[in-house]
């Protein structure tokens, strides 16, 4: 089965960090850009960070820069992409997915496979 997986959301305390993860399964990852997008309740979902195939182009969304990190892992038995989250704020909490693309673009309508996300929750 073809699908994306999400992993390391969990609730945080402001200021705190979090590393998301998003596994492939039943495809390899190395030909795509990985987009990581998020939807906080009553809001539309909104991209945050994307990684070409080759991990050369990145973009990241203005609130986040300079605090989260995109990596990928393109090795032969590993086959993921990274979202390392520090300095989290309250308004990060959302639900946060992964999604297969043909470049990096913070345009959600360019991706043809997504996660079923994981919930990111920054609260003191």
């Amino acid at each position: 089965q073809v699908q994306l997986v999400e992993s390391g959301g969990g609730l945080v305390q402001p200021g705190g960090s979090l590393r998301l993860s998003c596994a492939a399964s039943g495809l390899s990852l190395n030909f795509y850009a990985i987009g990581w997008f998020r939807q906080a309740p009553g809001k539309e979902r909104e991209g945050v960070s994307c990684i070409s195939s080759g991990g050369t182009v990145t973009y990241y969304r203005d609130s986040v820069k300079g605090r989260f990190t995109i990596s990928r892992d393109n090795g032969k038995n590993k086959n993921a992409v990274y979202l390392q989250m520090n300095s989290l704020k309250l308004e990060d909490t959302a639900d946060y997915y992964c999604a297969r693309g043909p470049e990096c673009s913070p345009d959600r309508y360019k991706y043809d496979l997504w996660g079923q996300g994981t919930q990111v929750t920054v609260s003191s």
